[in-house]
Order: C-alpha cells, then structure tokens, then sequence
C-alpha cells in the first residue's frame, strides 16, 4: 500500500469527528498534503482545526518515512481527480481528461454527466477534443484506466466586450471577487529535531486566481496537462512554517 493510501485510511474516520470529508492525500517530496472539505465550504479556521488533530496523530502512528512538511488544505475551484471517490463528486461539473498514449481521441473537455462505481466508468459530455471545439455535443465514455490526467474546470464567465465603460464599479467588483477565489491552505510544522527550536506556529493563507480575457485560438492547449509540464501553468502557493520531523 502506498504512502498516501495509508495515511488516507488512516486519518478519512479521523477528520469524520470534525464533519469534514478527506478529498484527497498526496505525498510529494517531502510534503504530505491533505485536501479536506465540507458541504457549504470549508474555513480556514476549520482547517487549522483540522491540521491540530492530524498532526499528533501523524507523530503516533507515524505512516510517513523520513522528515516531511504536512500541510492542509481545501481543493479550491480547480482541482485534480485521481480516485474514484473525485470522479463521483465531480459529477455535473466541467472537466479536462487527458488519456494514455494509444487513446483517441487524447484529450477531451466538457460536462461530466455520470460516473459509475462499479465498472469504473465515467461519461463525458465533450464539447472539444484534442485542442478542437465540435460543432455539436459529443458523448464519450471513458474507462478510469485509460485517464492519465484530469482535473475539474472553473467557469470564469464571458470575456467583457471591448468599448465598455471603463472603470465601470460593477466591473470592477467582478474583479475584485474573481481574485477571491481560491483554495486555502495551513502548514504545520512537525515535531523538531533535538537541538532545534520546537515554535510550532500554524500560518494560512488564500491562494488566488486571475481570469484571461485572450481571443481563444482554434486549436487550445491546456498545459497544465501536457507533458512536459510548462511554466505558464497557474501555480497554488501558501504561506507555511517548513520545519522538519526528526525521523
């Protein structure tokens, strides 16, 4: 069983107590990352609630090798889907699927309209394929293990027609609002080495995103799931103390 497998068993009944639901784990590197959330949202506050009850926990059972970061968070607007239990909970959003080479098409976007638990199956109602807008609504059903990567899309609205009032305040409210958005997250730090200061502060923080207003081209690339990734990808970063657990 994989490290983020184990932790998942072990802290999904955990973050249950609290009425949070755990979205997801990943392990990269030497950070252990925790997606949670709740029906309404999530506060940071909750978060830090959550992040306090994990990490004693952590230190118990102690389920990750070598020193790590753990650092806890909501998904935001935007976020992967990995397992079959994202899959389900995305359903009647929109979503970016990218499959394994030898698939065609490669890589589809529009509306997930169903997911079945059983065959692991999900239906996706396309509205462009490979970079290509259709004419009409395409349905595809596509095995989970033929995904290499997915991830859900936020509608950020109609680009503003060009010879509009300019500094309109409605305008500028929307813009104000749209750098909101975004996924929050608590860093933690471990328990520190002999020797080393044991000030264990936690520190949160709300990522933003900006919307683009560029003429689409006719054929569109999402680099966020090309390979090799790309560095005008849109990056999530949090403010988190980076102090490391003594093995």
């Amino acid at each position: 069983m994989s490290v983020a497998d184990t932790v998942t068993e072990l802290l999904s009944p955990v973050v249950e107590t609290l009425g949070v639901e755990l979205i997801d784990v990943e392990w990269v590197g030497s950070s252990l990352r925790v997606v949670v959330d709740q029906e309404g949202g999530i506060t940071t506050n909750r978060l830090a609630e959550v992040n306090r009850l994990l990490s004693p926990i952590l230190d118990q059972h102690d389920p990750v090798p070598g020193r790590y970061t753990l650092e806890v968070s909501s998904p935001g607007v935007e976020r992967k889907l990995t397992r079959a239990p994202h899959y389900t909970r995305a359903v009647g959003e929109d979503v970016i699927v990218k499959l394994e080479p030898g698939n065609e098409p490669r890589r589809l976007k529009g509306l997930l309209s169903a997911f079945d638990t059983e065959s692991e199956v999900l239906t996706v109602e396309a509205v462009e394929i490979d970079g290509v807008d259709l004419p009409d609504v395409e349905t595809h059903q596509i095995a989970l293990a033929d995904i290499a990567k997915s991830r859900t899309v936020f509608k950020w609205g109609p680009t503003p027609k060009k010879g509009g009032k300019p500094g309109s305040k409605k305008a500028a409210a929307k813009k104000a609002a749209a750098k909101k958005v975004g996924a929050k997250k608590v860093g933690a730090k471990k328990k520190a080495a002999p020797g080393e200061s044991d000030t264990n502060p936690a520190v949160a923080d709300t990522s933003t995103a900006a919307a683009k207003g560029a003429t689409k081209p006719k054929v569109k690339q999402h680099p966020e799931l090309d390979e090799p990734p790309t560095s005008g990808t849109t990056n999530q970063s949090s403010k988190r103390s980076e102090a490391s657990r003594h093995e």
